[in-house]
């Protein structure tokens, strides 16, 4: 049977249609398949998590305050730590690097928040974080500036291939993945829902996920939803040096919002502009010419080195992309069933997809088969009518 594909023409059965083909669709439809249902994807582009996914730092973390991010975080990196075991399949690697999440500060006012962070994390169970004073952080990373005068550092946290988790989690499953199928309407009845429409056929369901990314609003609103979420567009660049060191962790500015991380041949920069506004979505967001200059000035501020690079580069040294982060009010993700639209689940409104997805993945199959009940879900969409909905205190969602 034809797993990954594009149909000449959809007229099928599911047991469970997911609807979006990045790393959360995917891990969704892993789990479904695993959990006994016939289960099939729509993925409107050419392959599996070439969107959203494919734009993202590829960074996972278990530094978050919140417990229940902490919690999906932890759980999430040690099926990255174990890929290959938990799959079955022997011959898959993600490429994963633990080098460590380092947040780094020059302000001392600053300083209470990140011993506060750290105790806090160790209160929910993430017990490996410590808290570095800024000498510490030179003597560890020479090519920090003196400037620094505390950090938090996680060891464990670190980054992988996105492109090869996705399709392990394809491979690991026996769900069907149709490629260039767009989802362009949902049926239902009495019942609730019974079909997808797509732009090849129809698939006949009674369970639908939607888990299309900066699209999930579209989707939602087939049902009559208006869900929650604000689109940002987020950029990332790729420069060429042979200066950045291979063995330095993913380094965040906790002031300007910057970070970069090592990658092949050179390094990968970024910078979460508190001014980019929300846009509708977007179905090629393109990176501004400009932005690596600003990456390259905002990380020279505490690694100076980056400046130095900046002086020599060349045009065919750079590469610029860009993606849409999905947030919601309070910052984390919705899961779970749609109340008045029977059969129709969500898995949507991540900044943090990659991190999180084999948990939320789990998560949302479990409430699908009723393996767990959406009032031990702490990820529900009615949590927005009640007052249990406030926003974390995690550094900088985006990272």
């Amino acid at each position: 049977m034809r797993k990954i594909y594009i149909p000449d023409k959809v007229n099928m059965r599911a047991d469970a249609v997911v609807i979006g083909g990045g790393i959360i669709g995917t891990a969704t439809a892993y789990w479904l398949s695993k959990f006994g249902l016939k289960t099939v994807l729509v993925e409107a582009r050419e392959g599996l998590s070439t969107f959203t996914t494919a734009a993202s730092a590829e960074c996972f973390r278990a530094q978050f305050t919140e417990p229940e991010l902490a919690a999906i975080a932890k759980e999430s990196i040690e099926v990255f730590e174990n890929f290959a075991a938990f799959t079955g399949l022997n011959d898959c690697s993600i490429h994963i690097r633990q080098q460590g999440y380092l947040f780094i500060t020059d302000e001392e006012k600053a300083i209470p928040d990140l011993k506060a962070a750290v105790e806090q994390q160790h209160r929910i169970g993430v017990g490996d974080t410590v808290f570095l004073t800024g000498e510490e952080v030179v003597k560890n990373f020479p090519y920090i500036s003196n400037a620094v005068v505390g950090a938090t550092f996680r060891q464990k946290d670190g980054w992988l291939s996105c492109h090869e988790l996705t399709q392990g989690f394809a491979k690991a499953s026996t769900a069907e993945f149709l490629l260039k199928t767009k989802a362009i309407g949902i049926q239902t009845d009495a019942q609730g829902v019974k079909a997808v429409a797509t732009d090849r056929g129809v698939i006949q369901t009674r369970l639908v996920v939607d888990a299309a990314g900066p699209f999930a609003g579209v989707i939602g609103k087939m049902v009559g939803l208006d869900l929650p979420l604000e689109l940002v567009r987020r950029q990332k660049t790729y420069i060429r040096t042979p200066k950045t060191p291979a063995n330095a962790p993913f380094t965040i500015d906790l002031v300007n919002g910057s970070y970069w991380r090592p990658e092949a041949g050179g390094g990968l920069l970024g910078w979460v502009d508190p001014d980019e506004p929300p846009t509708p979505p977007l179905e090629n967001p393109k990176g501004d010419y400009e932005f690596p200059l600003f990456c390259l000035e905002h990380c020279s501020r505490l690694t100076p080195f980056w400046a130095g690079v900046a002086e020599n580069l060349k045009k065919s040294d750079i590469n610029v992309s860009a993606g849409q982060y999905v947030y919601t009010p309070d910052g984390q993700p919705i899961i779970g069933p749609v109340e008045g639209v029977n059969g129709f689940y969500l898995n949507c409104g991540y900044w943090m997809g990659v991190m999180v997805s084999p948990a939320t993945g789990r998560i949302c199959a479990e409430l699908a088969t009723g393996k767990m009940g959406n009032n031990n879900n702490p990820f529900r969409l009615g949590r927005f009518a009640e007052t249990s909905a406030k926003k974390g205190s995690s550094f900088l969602s985006g990272h």
